[in-house]
């Protein structure tokens, strides 16, 4: 029980530190109205906080982002019961509109593992970050188990397809899934 008190009180400080921090360069690149950030942002920590209240979800292996009100979750679970409750939360949260996954079981025999996964998220963010013609602040990357997933909005479909040829150019990348939005 105090391990989950200290675990939900880490969880909520880091986040009220990672959203300030971030908040006024957040606002000024985003195609988001501040309103609407505002709103994402709020649904989802109530979902990491659901997340972090219940105890067959792994907070580490599936993550929550929210853009316009449309939640997706990424990651890993180990039972089938952990994805449905991840999902079943999600779509309880206030606010949600919508709710798309990327949620792949386990698969204990992969070479593909933690380090694989952070390498190849850094590498493509790092292309991000050196193509000028992308605001890479609004996009996020995550990797699964060799797989990338885009997820933010960019401001054309231009965009969106330089975003994906990045990705898709880092070595040992399985492939990648654009959720990408564009504009509003």
């Amino acid at each position: 029980m105090l391990l989950k008190r200290i675990m939900y009180f880490a969880v909520t400080l880091f986040l009220v530190i990672d959203m300030s921090g971030c908040a006024i360069y957040s606002a000024a690149v985003d195609q988001r109205n501040v309103r609407t950030i505002a709103s994402d942002t709020k649904i989802k920590v109530a979902i990491e906080k659901a997340f972090v209240k219940d105890k067959t979800i792994n907070i580490l292996k599936i993550s929550p982002f929210v853009y316009n009100g449309h939640a997706y979750l990424t990651g890993e679970y180990g039972k089938d019961a952990q994805k449905r409750r991840a999902i079943s939360l999600a779509r309880k949260t206030k606010g949600v509109k919508d709710l798309t996954t990327y949620l792949l079981p386990v698969n204990k025999g992969d070479y593909c593992g933690v380090t694989d996964n952070a390498a190849m998220a850094t590498k493509v963010k790092s292309e991000l970050i050196r193509d000028k013609k992308i605001w890479a602040g609004n996009i996020n990357v995550e990797a699964v188990q060799c797989h990338i997933v885009l997820l933010g909005i960019v401001g054309t479909k231009a965009e969106r397809n330089k975003v994906v040829a990045h990705a898709k150019g880092v070595d040992k990348v399985r492939s990648v899934k654009s959720f990408l939005q564009v504009g509003k």
